[in-house]
């Protein structure tokens, strides 16, 4: 049986989640959602600034004595860059419930995280997490995560976590975010020495971009919602991120001046949302209407209709291509669609000669587990497209590069190779 407690979180927007699961005779207290949670700024903290800490507080942190007299084991999470050309880094930590047992308690993390080199640019960050009253002779672990996101450049992170009774857990590391030297082209969005906040909102509106109006290139973006595996119940945090750093890639491209988006979705065999001819995206309405999304349940009308979700996307297909805005490309993004069947042969036919070219950002992070093109690959082969398969953040990049190039070559008359990138 699992108990779900919700708390708030002092220092941050979101909450955090407290799941009491019970296997067997242990408990084990889950003080996290799902995936990395950002931490809060502490008030003043930045390069050249004074921030405000207990003198206990930064005693601890310059000691660089690991303390355990609040038992506990830290795990340094790795720099790992993401699709939003971001590095990720935190850690995991793990604490005995016997430690936390008897009324409710105050859990207070502190830590500091320093560039190499630049003692003056350290950025101190501290969170808050109220813990449920657990009972006397409780068994098993409570875990919690956090992060962080850096610019390229080594660091060294001070941390801490103390209760209400001053008892502290403190440990120390370095973390290396580094691009491999095949990936130095990459424009990483931190400058380099850089520490900032995990950002949470992922459907934030884009900044301004300085268009250029000599280029005027109008886009048509279809993007498949969806997991990686087709029966999941729910988007992953790490899938959506990749979904919309694809769009986030179009909406700050300053050769495209108007954009169309239509966001589908597979399983429920609909459109969930469309933003026509717009001069920007609008991500905070797209956000919006993914919270429609009932993933994992079962619709009976879809289950009575055999071949819908082939229809649905030879439909789609149709309409997009055919429709009277004529745009200078056509983009398809999404995670593999493997149906029993294809889109019809004779529906690719009425579409024609298409006087822009298509392409399919193919986002699989397994690619090894599904190497077979799908239904949406294959149309777009048809269509004489190109298709790229997304796996890391550089297959992105290169990616974008590549169809930015093709389109602008196009739209001036230079030939480009029909031939499907696959």
């Amino acid at each position: 049986m699992v108990r779900d407690v919700h708390c708030p979180i002092m220092t941050m927007s979101r909450n955090f989640r407290f799941s009491i699961a019970r296997t067997g005779l242990a408990l084990v207290l889950l003080l996290s959602c799902a995936g990395l949670r950002a931490q809060s700024l502490m008030q003043g903290s930045g390069p050249g600034r004074t921030v405000r800490i207990f003198n206990t507080d930064s005693a601890v942190l310059e000691s660089q004595d690991a303390r355990n007299d609040l038992p506990c084991i830290v795990a340094p999470v790795k720099a790992r860059l993401g699709f939003d050309l971001r590095f990720h880094a935190g850690y995991e930590v793990s604490v005995p419930l016997r430690e936390l047992a008897g009324n409710e308690d105050m859990l207070t993390m502190v830590f500091r995280i320093t560039p190499e080199g630049g003692k003056e640019q350290a950025v101190y960050f501290s969170q808050k997490i109220s813990v449920p009253a657990i009972e006397e002779g409780a068994k098993g672990d409570a875990y919690l995560r956090g992060g962080f996101d850096l610019g390229e450049g080594n660091y060294h992170v001070d941390w801490l976590m103390r209760d209400r009774t001053e008892r502290v857990c403190s440990s120390y590391w370095d973390v290396e975010a580094v691009l491999p030297p095949k990936d130095k082209q990459l424009a990483i969005v931190i400058p380099a020495g850089g520490i900032r906040a995990v950002e949470q909102e992922p459907f934030k509106e884009e900044p301004p971009v300085t268009r250029l109006p000599e280029e005027a290139l109008n886009v048509k973006v279809l993007v498949n919602f969806a997991p990686q595996n087709a029966r999941a119940a729910t988007l992953k945090p790490f899938d959506t991120a990749a979904l919309i750093s694809i769009l986030r890639s179009v909406a700050r491209e300053p050769r495209i001046t108007r954009v169309s988006v239509v966001a589908f979705n597979m399983q429920e065999q609909r459109v969930i949302y469309r933003q026509d001819n717009a001069e920007q995206i609008d991500f905070p309405a797209l956000g919006d209407a993914l919270d429609s999304l009932k993933l994992g349940t079962v619709d009976l009308n879809r289950l009575g209709n055999k071949h819908g979700d082939i229809r649905f996307l030879t439909k789609l297909i149709a309409d997009e291509c055919n429709s009277a805005q004529q745009p200078d490309a056509l983009i398809f993004a999404g995670p593999k669609v493997m149906l029993e069947e294809g889109v019809p042969v004779e529906t690719l036919k009425q579409v024609g000669d298409l006087s822009y070219p298509v392409f399919y950002m193919n986002y699989n992070a397994f690619p090894q587990a599904v190497p077979w093109r799908d239904a949406i690959g294959t149309a777009v082969k048809y269509l004489k497209g190109f298709e790229y398969p997304i796996s890391r953040p550089r297959d992105l990049w290169f990616a974008w590069t590549e169809i930015m190039s093709r389109i602008v070559r196009l739209r001036h008359g230079r030939p480009a190779s029909a031939a499907s990138s696959q």
